[in-house]
């Protein structure tokens, strides 16, 4: 299993995890918020996997409407997993980000643009140089949004056809699945590291 970066790992081969859940000691270093629940009532939830988390959550960070981001982990089956059993391939989750956000103030489909825009949605079980299932592209919604996402989905996918792309958009469009906080270290990492990494980058390519 340790080689098998670009399979994903069944049930039976996943890592047992653990019932602990990792829990974020600290505020938001950016918003000032509980990374934690409870939220507002009226405040929605999206997930999203689109490669590094340390270079994708920043993208959220200048839009108003979102009450807080989160990194971690979803879309796999390890309870609680750690940031290095989920680098091993073998607990079939993703490197997320939760966005909290209020829709009213940002539509959903602005934080789908931004996702769509911000990486290659084509690439499979990578992103750019960094490899493995935890580098999929990534989107679990609440299932009232399930298919908003897909419309959004195949709207991109014809944008990239009319630049000439010829590679299919390979995303998880997923619902009902855990998200798992990754250790403090990891949240809002750009913001706190002394040489911040580079924001995710997409094709250049725009929805229309």
């Amino acid at each position: 299993m340790l080689s098998k970066k670009f399979e994903l790992p069944s049930e039976a081969e996943a890592l047992p995890g653990r019932r602990e859940a990792v829990q974020p000691e600290h505020a938001h270093a950016v918003f000032g918020q509980s990374l934690l629940p409870p939220y507002p009532d009226d405040h929605d939830q999206l997930i999203v996997g689109m490669g590094s988390f340390w270079a994708s959550e920043p993208l959220f960070w200048d839009l108003g409407g979102v009450h807080v981001t989160a990194v971690g982990y979803a879309g796999g089956f390890t309870p609680n997993p750690t940031h290095n059993e989920v680098q091993t391939g073998r607990t079939g989750h993703a490197e997320c980000i939760k966005l909290v956000f209020d829709r009213k103030m940002v539509p959903l489909s602005s934080l789908l643009k931004i996702f769509f825009e911000n990486h290659d949605p084509t690439q499979g079980m990578q992103q750019g140089h960094l490899q493995g299932t935890q580098y999929r592209s990534l989107l679990v919604v609440e299932p009232g949004d399930a298919e908003e996402a897909k419309d959004c989905l195949n709207a991109y996918s014809e944008a990239l056809q009319s630049a000439g792309a010829t590679k299919a958009i390979t995303t998880q469009i997923l619902t009902g699945m855990p998200f798992y906080f990754a250790e403090q270290r990891h949240q809002q990492f750009a913001a706190k590291a002394s040489t911040p990494p580079a924001r995710a980058k997409g094709l250049g390519i725009q929805m229309t």
